[in-house]
């Protein structure tokens, strides 16, 4: 009596198959990237020298190991931060590096108080026990006090906040000189000076 041999799939392509559906997953899928805080880290110095600056014109403000804020040695509030950045800023009690007062700014021009936008430097300084979450809300009210400062003056200049300033630059692929004008402009007037590094006199 013969016995039937059963019938054998051919599974020689199965491998092939198999990876070109890989490559297709692998080439549609996406991704969330995190692309972490947009700062530059400072490069170390080639020389060591000390640049003076003025007391006046460092605002301290520091996070201690319980997360409280401290701003010139005064305990602060996290929401009053925004706008002490602001007042600091743009006090304009003084001249730039050329001798020129600072004619767009709206501070109350104290004289204990930063100069010029251009000398008013924000030192931050945390713990190590600092929680990161604290860190990143500081550093956050710190730059939208900047943004706030740059939007209030490119719609005085130009009729336009600087936030759509930067997007219409983007959308222009970086090639439109007359809008990068403008937003270095802006830039120059009111330079994002902010430092990690401890400051000493």
């Amino acid at each position: 009596m013969s016995r039937k041999e059963s019938p054998e799939i051919n599974a020689g392509s199965m491998a092939d198959i198999a990876f070109l559906l890989l490559i297709f997953f692998l080439v549609t899928t996406t991704m969330n990237i995190d692309s972490g805080i947009m700062r530059k880290i400072a490069e170390k110095p080639i020389d060591n020298r000390v640049i003076d600056i003025k007391e006046k014109n460092i605002l301290e403000v520091n996070i201690n190991f319980n997360n409280e804020l401290l701003v010139d040695e005064k305990i602060v509030q996290l929401t009053d931060l925004k706008q002490i950045a602001i007042d600091f800023i743009d006090n304009g009690a003084g001249l730039d590096a050329n001798q020129k007062p600072c004619d767009w700014c709206n501070g109350k021009q104290i004289d204990t108080s930063s100069d010029h936008p251009s000398k008013a430097l924000i030192s931050i300084n945390a713990d190590r026990n600092t929680n990161y979450e604290t860190y990143i809300t500081v550093l956050d009210n710190l730059n939208s006090a900047y943004t706030h400062l740059r939007n209030k003056l490119s719609v005085a200049l130009y009729n336009k906040n600087y936030v759509s300033l930067e997007e219409d630059f983007k959308k222009s692929n970086n090639n439109d000189k007359l809008i990068e004008s403008k937003i270095n402009l802006i830039r120059e007037k009111y330079p994002l000076l902010l430092s990690d590094v401890e400051i000493k006199n």
